[in-house]
């Protein structure tokens, strides 16, 4: 049996692009996986197919797992031989009891590693648009529990030192606490108008910040409703919020959207979302699987010499064609004289990248598009290879056959449904989403598929953004009603409609 050992991984505040580098190879090596609610759940998209996932989250209303049983329960599947991840909000030694996890590893003669993370201490304010220091303001910060072991007999937390204090203050896990905590700093002596700051969710899109006074900050939080998670900042610094809130900036702050596409493509799409200040949630309704039966694929790619035209309609195409020509060990350059043809600009880089040239485009990103593009082209009796997905549509083809086209289609990739279970949508559902985005019909399908009809109120007061005119017209058969229509059908025509329609919603 494989000798255990286990990862103690600081998974950061909230936004999953805040792990580390390490933290995530941590994470993609696991064969058993613990996280907490902190963590964001984004991260697991990076385990092993086959690893075990444990969700150990305490809320502050609701333990699911107690500590000492977190603490056996690591040890245990360590003992099983497994590699382990434990995936901890924040830093794992910053109150994130870490420490007691690595002490019962040790007393169980277990090997561990601990990987820092982003603590929340630093990371929150700084989304908040709130250094923890700055020169001639603070030149300390002191980082203190709000919510002290109740089954200490004497508080260890020293009110009359941090009153004397000039840094600034962050309390971590204390907004219940909080009417005690600013009744007893000022009893001390602390300014009642020093500067006070709490910050909710912290860099998520449902972050919100909410300034005062050490006096009346407990009645604006109240006024405001602001609950665990927060974290409780006091200090001048909080005064340079309105000059250095950059977060605010950002044109999607604050949006939860939806991706939809493949677990493979959905990374440009996020990428570029999350750059706006979005917070991006990838539940892939589609996954691309080879054929079942290359029998009749293989027979047409080996008499590809006969062909004249070769029209690729999507990048999944590109990459699957290809693959299957090396399979057969076909030479590229079989392919010969034929001309090719892309249906849009990634398809077309995505062919360029295999060192092929594209010899046309057409203006309108569709199967109508190609065929007026192609028009003049392609002769009566010409071959015509279509190599695309199994559910694809069929005016391609019959156009290209109206035309006196000889069409050989290959059904080059399936397209088939994801494993997931409705419960995990609609877990996700539980907190409303801004915008969902479909990038082709099977994904809007899908969608809805695993939503069921009857849950089609849990997206009602989201706003439906689609790649173009074919895939809204599915979601409009559906009964959808389709919010945003990329005037481009790209990713990035996408994002650009999604980002002009966020910025009309202030009008």
């Amino acid at each position: 049996m494989k000798k255990p050992y286990v990862y103690l991984v600081g998974a950061g505040p909230g936004d999953e692009d805040l792990i580390t580098l390490k933290g995530l190879r941590c994470i993609e090596k696991a064969e058993v996986i613990l996280y907490d609610k902190l963590a964001n759940p984004n991260l697991l998209k990076y385990k092993q197919p086959t690893a075990e996932i444990i969700d150990v989250g305490k809320a502050p209303d609701h333990h699911q797992y107690s500590q000492e049983e977190i603490n056996r329960l690591l040890v245990s599947k360590a003992k099983e031989g497994k590699v382990v991840t434990r995936l901890k909000g924040g830093d794992p030694f910053v109150f994130g009891r870490g420490g007691e996890e690595a002490l019962a590893l040790y007393e169980e003669n277990i090997s561990f590693e601990v990987v820092p993370g982003i603590t929340s201490a630093i990371a929150v304010p700084t989304y908040g648009g709130i250094p923890v220091t700055h020169r001639n303001v603070s030149t300390s910060f002191h980082v203190i529990t709000g919510h002290e072991d109740p089954t200490k007999e004497v508080a260890t937390v020293n009110y009359e030192a941090l009153a004397k204090l000039a840094g600034t203050l962050i309390f971590l896990m204390g907004v219940s606490h909080l009417k005690e905590i600013t009744e007893k700093l000022m009893h001390h002596g602390k300014d009642e108008n020093t500067p006070a700051a709490l910050i909710h969710r912290g860099t998520t899109a449902r972050q919100r910040t909410v300034t005062g006074t050490l006096e009346n900050i407990v009645e604006v939080a109240r006024n405001n409703n602001i609950k665990s998670p927060s974290i409780i900042m006091i200090g001048e610094v909080i005064n340079l919020r309105p000059q250095l809130n950059w977060l605010q900036q950002l044109p999607l702050q604050g949006k939860r959207i939806l991706v939809t596409r493949t677990r493979q493509q959905a990374s440009d799409l996020s990428k570029r979302l999350k750059e706006l200040g979005a917070e991006v949630i990838e539940f892939p309704t589609i996954q691309i699987e080879a054929p079942k039966d290359f029998t009749e694929i293989d027979a047409k790619l080996n008499h590809l010499k006969e062909t004249q035209h070769i029209i690729f309609t999507s990048v999944n195409g590109v990459q699957a064609f290809f693959q299957r020509l090396k399979a057969l060990k076909i030479d590229i350059r079989a392919i010969g004289e034929a001309k090719i043809y892309a249906i849009g600009s990634a398809t077309k880089e995505a062919l360029e990248e295999k060192g092929i040239l594209v010899d046309r485009i057409p203006e309108a990103y569709t199967a109508e598009g190609i065929l007026e593009a192609v028009k003049d082209i392609i002769k009566e009796g010409d071959r015509v290879l279509l190599p695309r997905a199994d559910i694809a549509r069929k005016a391609l083809s019959e156009g290209l056959s109206v035309m006196g086209a000889v069409v050989e289609e290959i059904d080059i990739y399936r397209t088939t449904i994801p494993t997931y279970s409705r419960e995990d949508l609609l877990e996700i559902l539980e907190i409303p989403v801004d915008y969902i985005t479909f990038t082709s019909s099977s994904t809007v399908r899908n969608f809805i598929e695993i939503l069921g009809e009857e849950n089609k109120h849990l997206i009602e007061s989201s706003k439906l953004a689609v790649i173009g005119p074919i895939t809204g017209q599915t979601a409009k058969d559906l009964g959808l009603e389709v919010n945003i229509e990329a005037e481009k059908y790209t990713i990035e025509g996408l994002v650009k409609s999604i980002r002009e329609g966020s910025d009309l919603e202030g009008f």
